[in-house]
């Protein structure tokens, strides 16, 4: 699914109007039916009190048309605020309004042109925010401030209309929380905005729901976004169906450098990660101290033993293999650090640093100029930290990777809820991911997607592809165990577990 920016969401409501010879007032007609009818399955009673903030622009026009349409439908306690200070409403709103007064619901309008008196609200309202939509490019002060606030200070069930009220559709760099409206529900239109994928927001957003609005599919898919969310059909085809003559060798070859004293863990975890989503054949170099435990818990995997008794000293790579990962459990001793020096100067396979190896990058920033060409990273928030400057947001986080996967030419995987894929080039660039759940945030979990990225890697499948495939797979892993457990109860095994399930749905197109 693509994410469009502001301006691309307003080029599309007009191509839609024009391909299916509407107006424009008759799209937000069918945007706030979509509206009401979700309102409707939440079976809010109709004597509910229902409160609808309208400001002067379209989203004002959206949430008059959704109160006179709930009124119309029985809901009898609606009470209305049109904020029109400046005494200019957009021609949509304007329309919106007089069908209101005109209508035969009953509801309590009152036009704001000058002072406001807040009316009393209690945590038993509802509150329906549409004071302002994505075209919103200022922070919210003054007067529009204390209306987010006085709503946020009411205790009541807030739902927002396309996107809560002071906040933008992209970047929020320069706004204020505390200004913006905090919605219970986000009932959004055909898509979700780039500002809901940042962790910061998520108290802002609340519950989101993404209607469908029908707009014109012809001119989604012709016009071109930088930002993708990925779901099982947009990655299903990167999944290559299975020669019946094939052997082990048709799939690949994986060397994983993991593990040191104490930490074979990992290695065991991204081992059998790699194993299970179809890689052909599986080595673990890791200390010697690992030999009885890696071969005793994957003994699928052969197992090269390093000369060090305990870290990892060696990287050569003695044989062809078609992806190499490395750092799971790998410890930063500086034997470790000179050894990945060694192999970012000769390996001409496809590669993915995760883990200890980004900290030997940390204690060694020199290394970041020698990452070949479409080399993977797999850095959670204080990976990435560390390795190139503390970022105040999630935000600017992202904004850096984009900068630094350009200037290195590599990909980053950028680990949250909404696990960001960072490329260096094309018309898309950052892939987010829509599979996942809170039960992932547990010991290993990144090492199994290390190897499930490798295991990839290793079938032929481009870095770039590897790394969205792997991202959605090991999130629909985690799904499915923690509907099976719970979220409170998964581990990193549940996740490996599930792998060939979860590709199973994929292939089977169940998702």
């Amino acid at each position: 699914m693509k994410i469009f920016s502001s301006k691309d969401i307003k080029d599309l409501d007009a191509a839609t109007c024009e391909a299916q010879g509407i107006d424009s007032l008759t799209l937000m007609e069918r945007a706030a039916n979509a509206v009401v009818k979700e309102i409707r399955t939440r079976k809010i009673l109709p004597n509910r009190r229902i409160v609808v903030f309208a400001g002067p622009g379209n989203n004002g026009g959206d949430a008059l048309a959704v109160a006179r349409i709930l009124a119309e439908q029985g809901y009898g306690n609606i009470e209305v605020y049109l904020f029109n200070v400046r005494g200019q409403l957009s021609e949509e709103c304007e329309a919106q309004k007089q069908k209101l007064i005109e209508s035969e619901g009953k509801v309590n309008f009152n036009e704001i042109t000058r002072s406001f008196v807040p009316p009393h609200l209690s945590d038993t309202d509802i509150i329906i925010d549409g004071l302002f939509g994505v075209g919103l490019r200022d922070p919210l002060t003054e007067g529009f401030a204390a209306v987010a606030r006085l709503i946020n200070e009411s205790g009541a069930y807030v739902i927002s209309i396309d996107i809560p009220s002071g906040l933008a559709g992209e970047w929020n760099s320069n706004f204020l929380f505390h200004n913006m409206v905090h919605a219970n529900l986000t009932l959004t239109f055909q898509f979700p905005k780039l500002s809901f994928f940042f962790n910061e927001h998520a108290d802002i957003i609340g519950d989101l729901v993404v209607l469908d609005i029908g707009l014109d599919r012809k001119a989604l898919k012709r016009m071109n976004s930088e930002w993708l969310l990925i779901e099982g059909r947009t990655i299903y085809k990167l999944l290559r169906p299975r020669n019946p003559f094939s052997a082990k060798r048709d799939y690949g070859s994986v060397m994983i450098f993991a593990g040191s004293l104490g930490m074979m863990g990992a290695a065991v975890m991204s081992a059998r990660a790699a194993l299970k989503c179809g890689a052909g054949l599986v080595t673990v170099h890791a200390p010697r101290t690992g030999l009885t435990i890696l071969q005793t818990a994957v003994p699928e995997a052969m197992f090269e033993p390093d000369r060090n008794e305990r870290v990892v000293s060696d990287m050569s790579l003695h044989h062809t293999h078609q992806a190499v990962a490395v750092g799971p459990g790998l410890g930063t001793n500086d034997l470790t650090v000179n050894a990945l020096e060694s192999l970012l100067k000769t390996c001409k396979s496809p590669l993915v640093l995760d883990a200890d190896a980004l900290n030997c990058i940390v204690k060694r920033p020199s290394l970041l100029t020698m990452l070949p060409p479409r080399t993977i990273i797999t850095p959670h928030i204080g990976e990435f930290d560390r390795l190139f400057g503390d970022q105040p947001s999630s935000e600017q986080r992202l904004k850096k990777a984009i900068e630094v996967a350009k200037l290195y030419e590599i990909i980053i995987v950028l680990k949250s809820h909404y696990t960001m894929i960072v490329r260096p080039n094309g018309n898309q660039i950052v892939y987010f991911n829509s599979t996942g759940n809170a039960g992932m945030a547990t010991a290993g979990a990144g090492d199994v997607l290390t190897g499930v990225i490798a295991g990839f890697l290793a079938q032929g499948i481009q870095p770039e592809n590897a790394a969205a495939l792997g991202v959605f797979i090991h999130g629909r892993a985690g799904d499915i165990a923690s509907e099976e457990i719970g979220e409170y109860g998964v581990i990193a095994s549940d996740i490996s577990d599930r792998l060939g399930r979860a590709i199973k749905d994929v292939v089977e197109r169940k998702i």
